[in-house]
């Protein structure tokens, strides 16, 4: 599910180039997640990076993460679909 939601998080990646020729990158639907680069690749790769850390540690911390598309992170959805149990969920954290 955490690739499956990467993968949806690029997928809605927007990017511009900035007036001094840089790119600046976001998710609108990922608070705070953005990153620039002196090319289109570096800036993908770097808000890639940006993505899996800001989930990770959101993961980690507990906070509620945003639902991309139809993927849900967050607890009470992974427990309702039967996929993972309660001891299970909080031993991953």
């Amino acid at each position: 599910m955490i690739t499956e939601y990467l993968r949806e998080a690029i997928r809605k990646a927007q990017y511009k180039i900035l007036a001094d020729g840089t790119f600046y990158g976001w998710v609108e639907e990922l608070p705070g997640v953005w990153s620039n680069g002196a090319s289109l690749d570096e800036c993908q790769q770097k808000l890639q990076a940006v993505i899996e850390d800001w989930l990770l540690l959101g993961l980690k911390l507990g906070y509620h993460i945003p639902p991309l598309g139809a993927i849900d992170l967050n607890e009470r959805e992974i427990l309702s679909r039967g996929n993972i149990s309660r001891l299970e969920w909080l031993k991953a954290k």
